[in-house]
């Protein structure tokens, strides 16, 4: 990496679309500015594989660009498994952040839980890295990406500029809108994923199933929520942190005859 009088951030840079897609290129674009740059990708799209790890075949790590100030891996493993082989083989240091995305597609609400991406910006935090993942609304590859390169270079400048506590990490979104009206603080809102499969017959008369669906917000008239900024235009980030514990219960249960 290069080296200056004053070093530059390092910034670990990770997606689950894959090397190849344009939100990655976008955003490295961005960040290579102003920051070294190491990017550890999967060799193809990895998109819903929330925290997934690969324990049963070996991870290769293939160094396919190297120049001063930015290197570019691609890895045969989920989005997690690049950041594991990152911080513990790849990276020269410590990075001072993690950036996954941009994602091709919504990560709010519920969506968080089986987001490659956001997987990735946990992993970084579990590593007590400040993580942020960053999704656009559009699944097309050839999205436009300027709205959210912008709000991403936000994010990444005012989280070097103050770090995050430690085990937290953010989930920024960006509505597919020109211009997006900025960007706010706000809560995951509630939601689930009305699922449904289609059924079909292979050539040799086996029945399989294409999983499908539609997203349901469950609280629509909330206006402190992610997807109520999504709908007026702006960005939501998202405060997320690692403790699974719900201190309501811990405390309900604690009254009641759950204990031996």
């Amino acid at each position: 990496m290069s080296k200056t009088e004053k070093e530059r951030p390092l910034i670990l840079v990770t997606n689950d679309d894959g090397i190849k897609a344009k939100g990655l290129e976008s955003l490295v674009k961005m960040l290579k500015l102003f920051t070294d740059v190491v990017i550890v990708a999967p060799n193809e799209s990895y998109s819903g594989m929330s925290h997934a790890i690969t324990v049963k075949t070996p991870l290769y790590a293939k160094l396919v660009k190297e120049k001063e100030g930015l290197q570019l891996y691609k890895v045969n493993g989920t989005p997690v498994d690049c950041v594991k082989l990152a911080i513990n083989v790849l990276l020269p240091r410590k990075p001072d952040l993690l950036v996954s995305g941009i994602n091709h597609g919504t990560n709010s609400s519920i969506s968080l839980h089986y987001s490659g991406t956001v997987g990735a910006a946990r992993e970084g935090a579990l590593n007590k890295i400040p993580a942020v993942g960053f999704s656009l609304l559009n699944y097309r590859h050839e999205a436009d990406f300027t709205e959210a390169v912008k709000v991403a270079e936000h994010v990444v400048k005012s989280i070097l500029g103050d770090k995050l506590p430690s085990g937290t990490f953010l989930n920024v979104n960006i509505p597919d809108v020109s211009p997006v009206k900025g960007a706010k603080v706000a809560r995951q809102s509630k939601g689930r994923w009305v699922e449904e499969f289609v059924e079909r017959q292979d050539p040799r008369g086996r029945n399989y199933y294409w999983l499908t669906g539609h997203f349901e917000n469950l609280e629509p008239e909330a206006k402190d929520t992610d997807e109520y900024l999504l709908a007026k235009g702006y960005a939501s980030i998202v405060p997320c942190h690692l403790d699974a514990t719900n201190f309501n219960l811990l405390s309900y249960l604690k009254e009641q005859n759950y204990e031996l």
